[in-house]
């Protein structure tokens, strides 16, 4: 596995850093340190060796347990596909890729029954995963079929070059039309399975919306990530008091009765790796996400 640093994660420890950016544990990657097996810019590191930003990891292991996972005939609902790229409309539900204890009925176990092929930089767990979408977000995302497509994709995300759209439906009502929320994401430090506003080791992160439908106590925005930090969406729209309607851990206790948070990544546009023409994919609403507002509709209209 080769990782090139981003100055945004300078300070952090690298044993800290490789933690969360992967499946192994914090133990794990030490071990792997002692055995000189993971490498900075091609030299042996500290456990304890804190990240400058611009260098280049490289972590050679081998693990048993990431070889069961296995191909599942899974139905996917493909809205663009060929030689090098496949996006899919991931419906809600389906966690995209395999983790301890939970290795089937993912999307990479049906990308491995769909494809032949898939690029293998992010190792068997992640094949072909560029990046990622919650369990419970429905829409698009891309998946690499090569390491060429991977490579390019993965720069063109870095380079805030790929668009990415999102709805939302969020509680409560807007006085204006459209925003910026320029906030930095961490983890949150009173529970770590949650990401916050924070100060403290954060990356920068930026969500524009735009107001696309108003109702008596809730909004449908359009959400553009200009970056892609974890959960970014449901955190900022949090910030500003407008949770993600159905969203567990960051909305409100008392909503709507729905099956999940009501967040589609329904538009992406990418330059293709190959022919650098330019790819529009739309994903329509889910069913559920379409009858709530319908219904919101209704009640509005009379």
């Amino acid at each position: 596995m080769k990782l090139t640093i981003e100055a945004t994660e300078k300070g952090v420890r690298i044993d800290k850093y490789l933690s969360e950016q992967t499946t192994l544990t914090r133990s794990r990657i030490q071990q792997l340190i002692t055995q000189e097996q993971v490498l900075v810019d091609g030299k042996p590191t500290k456990s304890n060796y804190k990240l400058t930003g611009g260098e280049q990891i490289t972590v050679a292991y081998e693990d048993v347990s990431e070889l069961d996972v296995e191909p599942q005939d899974i139905p996917l609902d493909i809205r663009y596909e060929d030689n090098d790229v496949i996006v899919i409309n991931k419906p809600r539900g389906m966690v995209v890729h395999p983790a301890n204890g939970n290795q089937r009925d993912t999307l990479v176990n049906a990308l491995l029954f769909h494809c032949k092929d898939l690029s293998g930089i992010n190792g068997v767990l992640r094949p072909g995963i560029v990046h990622r979408i919650d369990k419970d977000t429905t829409g698009l995302l891309i998946v690499a079929k090569n390491d060429l497509a991977h490579v390019e994709l993965s720069r063109q995300l870095a380079d805030k070059r790929v668009n990415r759209l999102y709805y939302a439906l969020v509680h409560g009502t807007f006085a204006h039309d459209h925003g910026v929320i320029d906030a930095p994401i961490g983890r949150d430090e009173s529970d770590r399975q949650k990401m916050a506003v924070t100060e403290k080791n954060s990356k920068e992160a930026r969500t524009h919306f735009r107001v696309i439908e108003r109702f008596a106590r809730y909004t449908l925005v359009e959400c553009r990530l200009e970056t892609g930090r974890t959960h970014q969406i449901r955190v900022h729209m949090r910030y500003i008091e407008h949770p993600v309607v159905g969203d567990e851990k960051y909305g409100y206790r008392r909503t709507m009765k729905v099956g999940g948070q009501l967040l589609h990544a329904h538009q992406l546009t990418f330059c293709h790796p190959r022919t650098k023409e330019t790819i529009v994919v739309d994903a329509p609403l889910p069913d559920d996400f379409a009858t709530i507002l319908e219904q919101l509709r209704q009640e509005r209209d009379g």
